[in-house]
């Protein structure tokens, strides 16, 4: 498995904090089956700024501590950007790292809100040649409410990504079922651990990909497994129409 969205890199955010918390959680993805993740740290969250000069340091340090270990998993640079109005800047700069340093980019909502110029931002980063991934969806407070509001991005051509621990449950129930209203609405294209650490905000990727294929069926399981190998080759990944989410439907009650 790939894992395009995990906090691996040392001391820089709220994932690993030293190098052995991050060979831990090398040793836990490779014992869940994931031979390659994308290392994400946080920039413009408020809290941590992580350039891509720097991100690029981190990573190649890491594989250094990797190969000594002998633990076999390809790390690759990224970032989770949490939306603003520099992002053109920092990605014509060079200061935002795409992941794998394809036209994929890594959008981050506050998790109370929506900000009113996400519309226009989505758009710009399009216009300029990249591919905006919003993350982690399912546990945003205003798409719960209003769905409808991720349904107009994906329908621009945005693409999301959703977490393994909220498809089985680890978040409650709400979010559960909203993850999986967001896959039977073709309005989420890849599952990420979003890891942390191995306890906590641990891989579970195979739990949600074995409950993904029982409840889903193989057409859709086979589709989230090659879609993160088709983003690390910079390729077209798998999508289908978005369809809305009827609001009569139970899925609220989130907060």
């Amino acid at each position: 498995m790939i894992d395009i969205h995990c906090h691996v890199l040392p001391g820089i955010d709220d994932g690993a904090r030293t190098i052995v918390d991050s060979l831990a959680m090398a040793q836990a993805a490779v014992n869940h089956g994931i031979h390659t993740i994308i290392a994400t740290p946080h920039h413009q969250n408020g809290l941590y700024i992580n350039q891509k000069q720097d991100i690029d340091g981190y990573v190649a340090k890491l594989k250094e501590y990797l190969h000594e270990a002998n633990i076999p998993l390809t790390v690759l640079i990224g970032q989770e950007t949490r939306i603003n109005s520099h992002m053109i800047k920092e990605l014509q700069t060079g200061i935002m790292a795409t992941l794998n340093n394809t036209q994929y980019v890594f959008v981050e909502f506050p998790s109370a809100e929506v900000p009113r110029f996400a519309e226009k931002m989505l758009f710009d980063i399009q216009v300029n040649g990249y591919t905006p991934i919003i993350v982690h969806p399912e546990r945003n407070r205003q798409i719960a409410e209003n769905p409808s509001i991720l349904f107009e991005f994906v329908l621009k051509g945005a693409l999301t990504q959703i977490t393994a621990a909220s498809l089985i449950g680890k978040f409650g129930k709400t979010i559960q079922n909203l993850t999986h209203q967001l896959i039977d609405h073709n309005l989420a294209h890849f599952i990420a651990s979003d890891a942390h650490n191995t306890t906590s905000r641990g891989f579970v990727m195979q739990e949600a990909y074995r409950l993904l294929k029982n409840k889903q069926g193989n057409e859709v399981y086979y589709m989230f497994m090659e879609n993160p190998q088709l983003l690390i080759e910079g390729k077209f990944v798998n999508r289908n129409d978005p369809e809305p989410i009827d609001k009569r439907r139970k899925i609220f009650g989130l907060f």
